[in-house]
């Protein structure tokens, strides 16, 4: 099979999705599970919905056109102007904070004589995207006022700019706006989408999750782990996404360059260690198809280097031979780039080891 690919643990997906679900619906919260890292992958999409999510969410329009058109879809990225009309006939619902986006966004669903549902998204810290507490009532009032949306909530996101930490300090902010929303316009709001993965341990340990009706997770379903410390949540899968790479060199080389340095390929060059020799391999595998923060090799193996196209590893007394494969685990960043990059194929299966059928999206190059 060709390397480099990313193999697909679908179980473990629908596995990790199904525990969350559950967890959370002991709170009366709902999951919108995320694609977004998988570039709208329909089979991972699928074993979301296998494993019971109310929605999907993708940050990218085009990602969410791959996906099953069936069912609820939420755009978690605020929309571009110039994506207005192509947003209103995919996604179900989106994540706002612009006036000018909501008014194209009503022209556009007009036009195609469809309702699109809107979700205001606050300010609460983390200093990404988010409407000031104290301007969402006028916010509110465009998306009332508007002749083919719907107000269907608000929002919030943390921990991804700044890695503000969700808690009841401001949750209770976000609550207490719905409550004033509702009051000052006569309204219901039926979504309080509580914020992302980050917000999965506050969710599940608060007191009160107060009008939290939802959260979009992704990297706990897919990862297994929560992204405030990068740690395992237990009781979820941690592998469901392996890079293989293919050895293409294998050598003993001294531990020290020689020849007057300068920048390398990406910056600075590797620190030099002590004198001596190392075995030293290659594999196929480069900054065009991974990032390399995020990237773990096996045990035992060290990362020394990584450029456009090539991966450095001190492999020390593993036997390596050129053909080789090596598999990688992947954190978040990693996860991303290899499944955005063009050269890397990836591969669904339905265990650990069993290789399946490459998923049948479209690569970037095509789209």
């Amino acid at each position: 099979m060709t390397a480099p690919r990313i193999e697909i643990d679908l179980a473990a997906i629908e596995h990790n999705t199904r525990v969350l679900v559950d967890r959370l619906a002991a709170r009366d919260v709902r999951v919108t599970g995320v694609t977004k890292a998988t570039l709208g992958s329909p089979a991972v999409a699928a074993a979301m919905v296998r494993g019971g999510v109310a929605a999907l969410g993708d940050s990218r329009v085009e990602n969410l056109a791959r996906l099953d058109l069936s069912g609820p879809r939420t755009l978690i990225r605020s929309p571009m102007i110039s994506q207005a009309a192509q947003v209103v006939r995919t996604a179900t619902t989106s994540l706002n904070t612009e006036p000018a986006v909501i008014a194209a966004l009503d022209d556009a669903a007009t036009q195609a004589n469809v309702r699109h549902d809107v979700i205001l998204m606050v300010e609460l810290g983390d200093l990404r995207e988010g409407i000031a507490v104290d301007d969402v009532a006028t916010a509110a009032r465009v998306v009332l006022t508007s002749r083919s949306l719907r107000l269907r909530g608000l929002g919030a996101n943390l921990a991804c700019q700044n890695g503000v930490v969700p808690d009841d300090t401001n949750m209770g902010v976000l609550h207490a706006l719905v409550d004033r929303t509702e009051l000052h316009h006569g309204v219901t709001l039926d979504v309080v989408s509580s914020g992302n993965s980050a917000s999965l341990d506050w969710a599940l340990t608060t007191a009160h999750v107060g009008r939290t009706t939802e959260l979009r997770l992704g990297e706990a379903i897919l990862l297994g782990t929560e992204p405030l410390g990068r740690t395992p949540i237990a009781g979820l899968g941690t592998d469901a996404f392996t890079l293989v790479g293919e050895v293409i060199e294998v050598t003993h080389k001294p531990t020290r360059p020689w020849g007057r340095q300068a920048q390398a390929a990406f910056g600075a060059p590797p620190e030099a260690t002590a004198r001596g020799t190392r075995r030293q391999a290659i594999v196929a595998l480069g900054r065009q198809d991974v990032d390399l923060d995020g990237l773990v090799p096996p045990g035992g193996i060290r990362v020394l280097g990584m450029s456009s196209d090539h991966l450095v590893l001190d492999v020390g007394d593993h036997r390596v031979a050129v053909g080789d494969e090596l598999r990688f685990r992947l954190g978040y960043g990693a996860l991303v780039r290899a499944m955005t990059s063009p050269f890397v194929t990836r591969v669904a299966t339905s265990g650990p080891g069993v290789a399946g059928t490459p998923d049948a999206w479209r690569d970037r190059t095509s789209a």
